[in-house]
């Protein structure tokens, strides 16, 4: 699957538009993650805990977005985003999101 960021993809031509597609996951941070967080805040720098956390939501919500593109047949995903929105304290929703295509090479 070719994922861009980008509206058109150099070097292929686009056949299909398939739409909208999305994969959304909610995480939670354990009462062990914050303690872990909240030590790690003392001394500054990254906070790996959260750090993880963040990645593991990002890649969860990938995977789900090209499984969704997949189902719909295409080969590729355009205009690729994320996006994070805090559901409640502590809880959040990360959403990837892009339009599914298929293209071929030119």
């Amino acid at each position: 699957m070719l994922v861009a960021t980008t509206n058109d993809l150099p070097g292929y031509r686009v056949v299909e538009h398939l739409g909208l597609v999305r994969g959304v996951t909610v995480r939670s941070r354990s009462v062990i993650g914050n303690i872990g967080g909240a030590v790690q805040s003392i001394f500054g720098g990254n906070l790996s805990i959260y750090t993880n956390l963040a990645e593991t939501a990002r890649r969860e919500a990938y995977d789900l977005l090209v499984a969704h593109a997949r189902e719909l047949g295409a080969n590729a995903i355009l205009a690729m985003r994320y996006d994070a929105n805090e559901i409640m304290e502590g809880i959040t929703e990360v959403l990837a999101y892009g339009t599914a295509v298929r293209v071929e090479a030119l």
